[in-house]
């Protein structure tokens, strides 16, 4: 179970329904009391809201979604954190938007799904004391 493979293949599989608008694909991959904090500070509850939000939020923005550099670490049987390096490249704002973005996943009987995502822009280092 403890399959670092599995678990950046559901991020792949993510990664592909969002590009491919696909809300069915989306809602397969999260669980149903799934959230998700956004770099907007939307905040997502609920899987019906969450498949809802990325959907909505994907028809806005345009740009190719990636989330690469997958680091995995299981933190307890039957849960990972896997965190990325999340770059939406062609986004409408004049760079592309480059940021970070942690998941947790949980596995069941219908093997691993999401339970939370975290997406965050860096912020500018605090000045020295």
């Amino acid at each position: 179970m403890d399959d670092p493979a599995a678990i950046r293949e559901v991020v792949r599989k993510y990664v592909d329904a969002r590009e491919n608008m696909d809300a069915h694909a989306i809602e397969a991959l999260f669980t149903a009391d799934a959230d998700q904090l956004v770099s907007t500070g939307e905040w997502r509850k609920g899987r019906a809201d969450l498949v809802r939000g990325t959907m909505a939020s994907s028809q806005s923005s345009s740009g190719k979604r990636t989330i690469t550099d997958v680091a995995v670490r299981f933190v307890a049987p039957g849960v990972a954190i896997a965190d990325g390096r999340y770059e939406i490249k062609g986004a409408t704002t004049a760079e592309n938007r480059k940021m970070w973005t942690t998941l947790v996943l949980t596995h069941g009987s219908e093997g691993w799904r999401i339970a939370a995502i975290r997406n965050m822009l860096p912020a500018a280092a605090a000045p020295p004391k």
